[in-house]
Parts: C-alpha cells; sequence; structure tokens
C-alpha cells in the first residue's frame, strides 16, 4: 500500500503529559485506506482502520467526520488546514457564533421552554413546521440574551426585519419580563469564552456537519443499490431506515444528479391507472411542476379525500413530476442545440 498522506497530532492529556498520534491515508489498487494509530498506549501501536473501499468521496468524508471527532476531543494537528476545505471563517461569522456557543452554556431554562411552547403554539395556528418560525438556535440565543427592544432583537444573528416584523413583539413579551445581569452591545462576550473550549466546540460542529454529510453519502449507496436490485418504496425505506419523504426528497435528488431511477418510478406506478398518470402529466403541462396541491385538486377535485390519506397520491405525484422534469429538460436542451 502506498501512503498518500499524513499527518501527526498531539494533545495535552495534563499538565506534564503530552498524548500522540498519526493519520494517514493509504491507496492500493484502487483501494482507499484510513486509519489512525495511537501512540500513547503502552504495548505495541495498533492501526485503528477507519475506511477501507473504493470511494474517495466516502472516504475523505469518514476522514473529516472522524477528525472532527478527534480534535473535539482536543487533538491538534502538526500541519494546519488537514479537512481540505476553507478553515477560516469571516470576522462576523466567528463573533455569531461565539454567540451561539455562549448560549449553549448560560441559557435561560425557563424562557427557553416558554420561546419553545409560543413556536407549538404559533405553528400549530399558522400550519407552519415550527423550525420555519425558529430555529431551536436562535431560541437559545433570545433565552440567553433576554433583548428588551427591537433595537436589541435585531442584533442577534439570525433575527432580520422581517422575522422581528412578524414575531418580534411576541419574543420580546417573553424575554423582557425576565431579569438580566447584561447589558447589549454584545460585544462583552468574547471576553467571557474561553478559547480552547470554543475551538473545542467549533470541531463539535463540524464532526455534527460531517455526520450528516456522511448519512446522506450512505443512504444515497443503498438506495441505488436497492434500485437495481428491484426494491420497492416500503423495501428501501426499511434497508435505508429513513421515512417514505425522506427516501422520495432522495430519489428526487439522485434524479437530478444524474442518476436513473426510472426502475423505481415503473415498479411504484405500476398499480398506478394509465389514464390517471396522463391526466396528471396534462395538469403538469398546463399548471406548472412548482406546486403539488393544484396537481392534486386539478386531476382528484378540491373536495377529494382519500381514506389512508394523501401521501400516497403526493408520492405518485412527485413521482410523475420526475418524469416530466426530465422531459421538458431533455427537450429544452435539445432545442438549445438549434
Amino acid at each position: 500500500m502506498q501512503i498518500v498522506f499524513m499527518n501527526r497530532l498531539s494533545k495535552n492529556a495534563s499538565s506534564d503529559q503530552e498524548l500522540f498520534a498519526q493519520l494517514w491515508i493509504g491507496e492500493e489498487e484502487g483501494v482507499w485506506s484510513l486509519g489512525w494509530k495511537d501512540f500513547s498506549i503502552a504495548e505495541e501501536t495498533v492501526d485503528n482502520i477507519w475506511y477501507e473501499g473504493g470511494s474517495w468521496s466516502e472516504m475523505l468524508c469518514v476522514y473529516r467526520h472522524e477528525l472532527a471527532v478527534k480534535m473535539g476531543e482536543g487533538y491538534r494537528p502538526l500541519i494546519e488546514g488537514i479537512f481540505h476545505e476553507e478553515d477560516s471563517l469571516p470576522n462576523r461569522n466567528t463573533e455569531h457564533l461565539k454567540l451561539q456557543f455562549y448560549s449553549e452554556q448560560h441559557g435561560n431554562e425557563k424562557i427557553y421552554e416558554e420561546l419553545c411552547a409560543w413556536r407549538r403554539g404559533r405553528s400549530s395556528s399558522e400550519r407552519k413546521a415550527p423550525y420555519i418560525l425558529a430555529s431551536n438556535r436562535l431560541l437559545r440565543l433570545l433565552s440567553t440574551f433576554l433583548p428588551y427592544t427591537p433595537e436589541e432583537l435585531l442584533q442577534l444573528p439570525g433575527v432580520g426585519q422581517g422575522k422581528a416584523a412578524q414575531y418580534g413583539t411576541d419574543w420580546l413579551a417573553i424575554t423582557s419580563a425576565a431579569p438580566r445581569e447584561h447589558q447589549f452591545p454584545l460585544s462583552w462576550v468574547h471576553n467571557e469564552i474561553d478559547d480552547e473550549s470554543f475551538v473545542s466546540w467549533l470541531y463539535k460542529q463540524k464532526e455534527l456537519k460531517y455526520k450528516k454529510q456522511l448519512e446522506r453519502l450512505r443512504m444515497r449507496r443503498l438506495l441505488l443499490q436497492g434500485i437495481e436490485c428491484g426494491l420497492d418504496m416500503e423495501q428501501l425505506k426499511e434497508e435505508c431506515g429513513v421515512s417514505r419523504r425522506d427516501l422520495l426528497e432522495a430519489v428526487e435528488e439522485l434524479e437530478k444528479d444524474g442518476y436513473s431511477v426510472e426502475k423505481l418510478i415503473v415498479q411504484e406506478l405500476g398499480r398506478m391507472p394509465q389514464n390517471e398518470q396522463e391526466e396528471v402529466w396534462n395538469a403538469y403541462v398546463e399548471l406548472g411542476d412548482v406546486f403539488l396541491k393544484p396537481v392534486l385538486y386539478k386531476v382528484y377535485g378540491n373536495e377529494f379525500t382519500a381514506p389512508g390519506g394523501l401521501d400516497l397520491y403526493y408520492e405518485r405525484l412527485r413521482l410523475i413530476r420526475i418524469r416530466f422534469r426530465r422531459e421538458y429538460t431533455d427537450v429544452s436542451a435539445i432545442a438549445a442545440n438549434y
């Protein structure tokens, strides 16, 4: 095996002890290997293999995730920039991240729960997903820094004029009722943060980010293998361990990225009458393919209901839309060449 990359890392275990480790990437006949060797133990060192396989992109994803875990534990590399991506952050983003870090350490749980209760109620009344109204991160910021005025509210990252106008009065009614010991602006936060703890937290955020990327990459591989083997949606759901909705979104992404999912579409639409499929297609031609509800009403009527719910009907609309977009993209590409 040929070693194509290697780096040495160290970690201060105590005031008088430093731990060392080695990270390496190797390649042999198209097979990538990724490993970690810990030199901190007394017995003979053994490579801990993180990845072995033929996919460079999957190996790189595993590399970034596992490295972020180690750096979150306190290891630091001899050679910087080892994530093979842009590590530097604009100063403004760094300040925002410090506010987020501080809010996770010093949040007011009582106010946070009140804000969460507000979000649940507003989400139900507006029929919107909770995260559209406000993310957990934003509620943490609100509960920690407790703005009293609209001007203070706008100093928090994630609060723009639109959000402030829409929900600011509700938020301030909750946050301004709580006593606070600090003031705005929040420039004082910088001096309250331990730099090493903040850096470790940043690597924890990278770990979570790369974990999601890795899960997505592995699901795509399982999905492609399953489609090729003739699995249907329910079997793919069990194989990938995700909901049918998430599965369908992944299928749409695969099609967008140039992979063929026609085998799955044929199987899933096999139980849908051909004339019904044609009506859906014609509705897309007439109404466009951006929104599904108008197409559903066009084909089945405004008062349409189904005993088991509408999920299956929306699934079929989305599968037919994949075909529709594929054909019209191909037609547009041909027309562009003339």
